[in-house]
């Protein structure tokens, strides 16, 4: 909708955006609506190769027309009432520290903040949950649960860029530990959600149930794209007695990966492994400070002494069958003090260098065979740009793993759609490349924008399922219009 009714000589649309306004300032404040055109900017952020490409060129991103920061889950409930009477697509915004275009604001409308929602409603020490708004960031949370002997035991690299609970939720987030105390989705057990055209939702207050098909796990993942999560129930465990760390090399990635299937398979349960190929550790090397290069994986094991005990001697014994090298506990104990190192201010990538991550999780039997594939892809097919590739395995279950592997060009092309084109033909190669050697578009950055135009070939028919449930959940298309692959809104008179 235009901003300026001389340019668009229609005074009607100008009248109808300031009544609007009106209307939001009295749901949630008139200090909590705003149009100014930095906030709108600011709001359309995030950390995706796009967002900061955009910036570096000084173009203005995808914005919504409208900044709301509502207090309560109330006045979010008002918000998405106004927004359905005018037909107005809403963006929900966290912590604006996602990767994939989610804060985008293709089709205008409202930016919905919920920075201001951060209140800890209750920590149940009996059942171990906390209960929280949705717009609470990760440090904070846990800094409040540490007092408490308690951990949510969740941490992304994205924990001290503003990272939300609704972010972790919203996009199926994972953090370093993820591999014992696993992904938000598994740490979550019951929502507050508001769903178009205003009202509010709260699935069952536990995740396992045979009260029918389960509300809950339909909402995580959904990046705004069904309602907007404002409370919810977490999963915290007890803060470990003791952490003990190890480290070891290998001839080559692949015996590492077997050593990471053979601990899996035996049901052990370390907080971390990482594996990092040749190339990801000299940037470990570099970042974090670790002595040594080639291929490395680090182990972390935390609870009580007796299982720690027990798990470090099980897993050396394995993984030592499988071609690795013990290098003590030193390079270990070093990585996790640096962990967050890779993501600090200064350190993560920026144009004009272009970047990608594709974080692909697949089974065991599939992910050899994803990691040859999109290197030599990457190496081969875009040589001419000096591509580079770099991975390590960071996310582990009982039946697989998680790539997380990254392409650079040093310099993208100076003319901004020569660089958003080579960006998504890297980004064509390496994802359909996963897909065909069965893997999956995403572990736990989420779809976004960015990678929406991959759903339907990753799901095939079951994408018109979703697509179905979307149209009848949200049958004008506001709730976060353009992500996860659902095109624009459906009757907007935006």
């Amino acid at each position: 909708m235009s901003q300026n009714p001389q340019s668009s000589g229609v005074s009607g649309e100008y009248y109808l955006r300031g009544q609007i306004a009106r209307e939001l300032a009295t749901a949630v404040g008139t200090d909590h609506v705003s149009t100014d055109s930095s906030d709108l900017q600011a709001q359309a952020s995030d950390w995706s190769w796009m967002s900061k490409y955009f910036q570096y060129k000084d173009l203005p991103q995808p914005s919504a027309d409208f900044v709301v920061r509502p207090r309560t889950t109330e006045e979010v409930e008002r918000v998405v009432e106004i927004a359905s009477d005018y037909k107005v697509p809403i963006t929900p915004r966290g912590g604006g520290s996602g990767t994939q275009g989610g804060t985008f604001a293709p089709y205008g409308g409202i930016a919905l903040d919920l920075a201001r929602m951060t209140d800890i409603i209750e920590i149940d020490e009996e059942s171990l949950v906390a209960t929280v708004q949705t717009g609470i960031d990760g440090p904070k949370l846990e800094e409040e649960l540490n007092k408490k002997g308690l951990t949510l035991a969740h941490y992304p690299g994205s924990y001290h860029l503003g990272a939300t609970i609704g972010g972790f939720i919203a996009a199926r987030g994972s953090g370093v530990v993820s591999t014992k105390y696993g992904k938000a989705e598994d740490q979550v057990l019951q929502l507050e959600v508001v769903v178009a055209p205003g009202k509010t939702v709260k699935t069952l207050p536990v995740p396992s149930h045979a009260a029918g098909s389960d509300l809950l796990q339909t909402f995580v993942g959904s990046e705004g794209t069904l309602g907007v999560i404002t409370e919810a129930s977490m999963r915290v465990d007890p803060l470990p007695e003791t952490r003990s760390f190890l480290s070891f090399s290998f001839p080559n990635i692949f015996a590492g990966i077997e050593a990471g299937r053979q601990i899996m398979a035996n049901r052990l349960r370390p907080s971390v492994i990482r594996l990092y190929d040749e190339a990801d550790s000299l940037k470990l090397k570099d970042w974090v400070g670790t002595s040594f290069t080639g291929t490395l994986m680090v182990v972390v094991c935390d609870g009580d002494q007796e299982l720690v005990d027990y798990e470090v001697k099980a897993i050396t014994a394995l993984v030592e069958k499988s071609e690795g090298t013990s290098l003590g506990p030193d390079l270990g104990e070093v990585w996790w003090d640096g962990k967050y190192e890779p993501y600090a201010r200064g350190k993560l990538p920026q144009p004009p260098l272009l970047y990608g991550t594709f974080d692909t999780v697949a089974r065991f039997s599939a992910i050899p065979k994803i990691y040859r594939a999109r290197k030599e892809l990457i190496e081969t097919e875009f040589a001419e740009y000096g591509a580079r590739y770099t991975a390590h395995l960071s996310h582990w279950y009982d039946w697989g793993a998680m790539i997380y592997d990254r392409f650079y060009v040093d310099e993208a092309p100076s003319d901004p759609a020569e660089a958003l084109a080579l960006h998504d033909r890297l980004w064509d190669a390496g994802v359909l490349t996963a897909i065909n050697n069965g893997g999956t578009v995403n572990d736990h950055h989420g779809v976004g924008v960015k990678l929406g135009r991959f759903m339907r070939p990753q799901y095939g028919h079951g994408f018109e399922l979703m697509r179905s449930l979307k149209k009848a959940w949200d049958p004008d298309g506001i709730m976060n219009p353009g992500k996860l692959g659902f095109g624009p809104p459906t009757n907007s008179r935006w």
